[in-house]
């Protein structure tokens, strides 16, 4: 293929892609905005507000993301049934995705009220134990809504249409501010609550993005061929069986990944408020930051998955690469502008002088890991698309919890290698597992494109 014409295909993908991916990452990063709405209004009341919030941020939100992560086999399965044509298949599934949300929504719920047992068995101030446990009921609240509200997030993403998303998460995130004013300073005839407020904030957040998910689905004309409501299903176990073993290797990966933070942020607990709270500002504007190449490999799911099912292995793959290239591309200017710009970030979050040491000394390892972290994170999406989940999974494991840790901890606090470094020394081996995930995950999606192109040539052969 001439150079001019490969270019042309790339730009082309790549339009296609951005135009796909542009509405999910305004989605994400106005709901990680919530988080940076809760953090700065929680840190204007008091550092132990500030760090209340942290730790609870600790606990639910890997339980959140491996929640939504378990339904986000719907996208994939939708997304391959889109591309095939068969969108007479396409409401019946969901109705049982609808159904497996429900479920793992109360249960995620159930663990988040009953978490003292988390905070109190890693020796957390008991001062902050109570507020902590405080905002983790209150977010509990929205967790079955916002359960549902994913399926049909997932539903829309992988028809195609991620409008929704977006424009549902930027009413969120203005609904979030007032109601975050509302709950933690006490208006309305409200008591004023502190962080625990912005659990509240949250909770209400969730319900309203559901509501407005559940109107949008039912009136937009493009989900009518679906016929997602044209009637009611009772659970299918062998339908709900085939949607977790894909998502729930989806759920463990996420959560692989991002309870190592939080792991982080509990075995810090002991060292104080300062530095908890510097440790929840680099990781909030880490996660912020974190979005754009996970919307990316969102994105790359839907086209990877609609390319299969349309019988087009070797599209599927050239979509991949584009979004791995463009992944890389934003991860080199995130990197730069972190650099950079690391006290400014640190300051837009607290005023204290101590906080902000921390916090931008943080923010350099954050940058350092900008490039595995996109190679790894579009890798793992466009893996989805494959339903290649299992592997994926292990190899996630692996690199967090067989590599990362272990050598955070030696490094930040213990004197195995030496004098301990501190948050500093765990934040070097997240440096270190995500590279070693961006690597084995890499290798494993090249793999995995392989198998349907050698499959399909497999076929026109015997023809």
């Amino acid at each position: 293929m001439p150079a001019e014409s490969r270019l042309g295909r790339v730009r082309k993908e790549l339009r296609v892609l951005l135009a796909l991916a542009t509405p999910i990452i305004i989605a994400q990063l106005a709901h990680t905005a919530m988080g940076f709405v809760d953090t700065l209004m929680a840190g204007r009341v008091s550092p132990n507000d500030l760090a209340a919030v942290a730790l609870g941020n600790s606990i639910w939100v890997p339980v959140f993301l491996l929640m939504t992560g378990i339904l986000l086999a719907t996208t994939a399965k939708v997304a391959q049934r889109f591309g095939a044509g068969t969108e007479a298949e396409i409401g019946p599934l969901v109705r049982q995705a609808l159904w497996l949300a429900l479920a793992v929504g109360g249960g995620a719920a159930a663990l988040l009220w009953n978490a003292e047992f988390i905070l109190r068995y890693m020796n957390i101030d008991p001062e902050l134990i109570t507020s902590s446990m405080g905002y983790l009921r209150a977010v509990a609240c929205g967790f079955p809504a916002v359960a549902v509200y994913h399926v049909l997030r997932c539903f829309s993403d992988g028809l195609g249409h991620t409008r929704p998303s977006m424009v549902l998460g930027i009413l969120g995130l203005l609904l979030n501010i007032p109601a975050n004013y509302i709950f933690i300073y006490g208006k309305l005839g409200l008591p004023a609550m502190g962080g625990v407020g912005c659990g509240w904030a949250t909770a209400l957040v969730m319900i309203f993005m559901l509501v407005g998910m559940l109107v949008w689905v039912q009136w937009a004309p493009y989900y009518k061929s679906s016929a997602l409501f044209a009637r009611f299903d009772w659970p299918q176990w062998a339908v709900i069986k085939r949607l977790m073993q894909v998502g729930v290797p989806i759920g463990v990966a996420v959560f692989a990944e991002s309870s190592i933070f939080a792991v982080i942020a509990l075995l810090i607990g002991g060292l104080g408020a300062t530095v908890v709270a510097g440790h929840q500002i680099a990781l909030n504007f880490s996660s912020m930051i974190f979005m754009i190449p996970y919307s990316l490999g969102m994105a790359a799911t839907v086209r990877v998955g609609q390319a299969l099912g349309a019988g087009q292995p070797r599209e599927a793959r050239f979509a991949a690469g584009v979004s791995m290239g463009a992944a890389l591309a934003y991860a080199c200017l995130s990197a730069s502008l972190m650099l950079l710009l690391r006290e400014q970030i640190a300051q837009i979050y607290t005023p204290d002088r101590a906080v902000i040491a921390i916090a931008s000394s943080l923010i350099v390892y954050s940058a350092l890991f900008q490039f595995s972290d996109a190679i790894q994170v579009t890798a793992a999406g466009a893996l989805r698309g494959y339903q290649d989940t299992r592997i994926t999974m292990l190899l996630t494991l692996f690199a967090y919890w067989g590599i990362g840790l272990p050598v955070g901890y030696a490094l930040g606090l213990s004197d195995w290698l030496g004098e301990p470094s501190g948050p500093a020394g765990l934040w070097q081996g997240l440096v270190v597992g995500l590279t070693c995930a961006a690597l084995m995950l890499a290798v494993r999606l090249a793999r995995s494109a392989r198998k349907p192109i050698r499959r399909q040539l497999s076929q026109n052969v015997v023809i």
